[in-house]
């Protein structure tokens, strides 16, 4: 990726350039990746970027295993905010089926989708914060990363990666500790997360670290194929969930906060707003949620949705569809389809192609780290290696979506 730059070494005795290997064990990366620097003084003359040193083969392993069993290979994608993941997967697999999930069931995806952006937030731009000398904001933050887990932990029993819902909608229905424990989460994280941007938004040292740092305009981050929080800086309000809606994002208000100058800091300020957004839309999905089936969970399907154990134990027709569905004799549709979901760090999509079998033909995901980072060599010659670094925390490039 972006091999055409020119490349120097110390040894070149007209040179006075030396090489710096930034990774892939370095702790400023955030992740196991790496770009060889050359820099004359501190200021970077040219870069090569380089990944696949965690390379997992997630989308060969998905071809042999069956549709239900490839939700834990998508936690690894970005593990900042995996159920985004997972939700994008079983949304891709009911387009396939033609399932139509209840409105219950697409609301409590919601409030999951939209609690792991919030997370995902929370580390980004705490992260940032610590790479301009301020560590205090990222710690501060944290407790309610730890609320945000604990309602993973009382909808699915994990934490990181998650593995939770399934084709179909959840495997089990939201229990009171779950709700009482949003309900909480709504009621502590605003005050926190005003005093981060009071931290934060006109901290002198932190403006003049971030603005006018690796400015990237609307047209260039369009070229490279940007989206998420990175490509709303420049000003180009591209969401998919509003631009394309899933999941009943069409019965929600919200705005999709944008920047003007497309730097380090307007990608801050994206992404703190993002996260006030997202507060919202989690307190409309409750109030929506009040009129609806309190015992749906997940739609009618039972050739593809997995039945309680008790009931396979206990029930014949329920053991005959759970082995169907486990040793894949129910036939599925031959034919493509595309889903994508507005990630933490920007479109999430999976590119399913079907033979009619138990397990995809082809997959593909795209993945938005690994689509965004191929600009950051390019876009860092001529900046110091200092910007280099915060450029790199704004962009929020997960490991687990380079490599898949």
């Amino acid at each position: 990726m972006m091999q055409n730059h020119p490349v120097f070494t110390d040894n070149d005795p007209q040179s006075e350039l030396s090489t710096l290997n930034l990774g892939p064990t370095h702790p400023a990366t955030h992740g196991v990746f790496q770009n060889v620097l050359q820099l004359d003084g501190e200021r970077i003359v040219s870069g090569v970027s380089t990944i696949g040193y965690i390379h997992r083969a997630f989308e060969k392993i998905a071809e042999h295993r069956p549709f239900y069993q490839i939700t834990p290979l998508t936690d690894r994608l970005n593990y900042c905010s995996s159920p985004i993941n997972n939700m994008g997967w079983h949304m891709t697999v009911e387009k396939l089926l033609n399932i139509q999930t209840p409105k219950r069931v697409d609301y409590l995806r919601v409030i999951v989708m939209e609690l792991a952006r919030i997370a995902d937030h929370i580390v980004c731009n705490g992260v940032l914060g610590v790479d301009t000398g301020a560590f205090t904001g990222f710690l501060y933050m944290m407790e309610h990363r730890e609320a945000i887990y604990e309602i993973y932990e009382e909808v699915c029993g994990s934490r990181l990666t998650t593995n939770i819902g399934r084709i179909g909608g959840f495997e089990r229905n939201f229990n009171s500790k779950a709700f009482d424990k949003l309900r909480a989460f709504l009621k502590n994280f605003p005050k926190t997360l005003k005093e981060f941007e009071t931290l934060f938004n006109r901290n002198r040292i932190f403006v003049d670290r971030t603005r006018g740092v690796a400015e990237v305009t609307a047209e260039t981050a369009l070229s490279y194929s940007w989206t998420g929080p990175i490509l709303r800086a420049t000003g180009v309000d591209y969401d998919v969930r509003a631009m394309n809606p899933y999941s009943s994002y069409e019965d929600f208000e919200f705005e999709v906060p944008v920047g003007d100058t497309g730097d380090v800091y307007s990608r801050f300020l994206v992404r703190n707003e993002e996260m006030w957004q997202s507060l919202r839309i989690i307190e409309q999905a409750l109030a929506k949620l009040d009129k609806e089936d309190s015992t749906i969970f997940h739609a009618d399907v039972p050739e593809f949705y997995l039945p309680p154990k008790e009931e396979v134990y206990n029930n014949m027709e329920a053991l005959i569809y759970h082995f169907k569905i486990v040793m894949g004799e129910i036939p599925t549709p031959t034919t493509e389809v595309y889903h994508s979901v507005e990630g933490a760090n920007g479109e999430l999509g999976f590119y399913l192609v079907n033979d009619g079998g138990r397990s995809p033909y082809r997959l593909h995901f795209r993945r938005p780290s690994f689509i965004n980072y191929q600009m950051y060599a390019p876009m860092s010659r001529g900046m110091l290696l200092s910007d280099a670094i915060i450029n790199m925390s704004s962009l929020n490039i997960i490991a687990g979506e380079l490599d898949a």
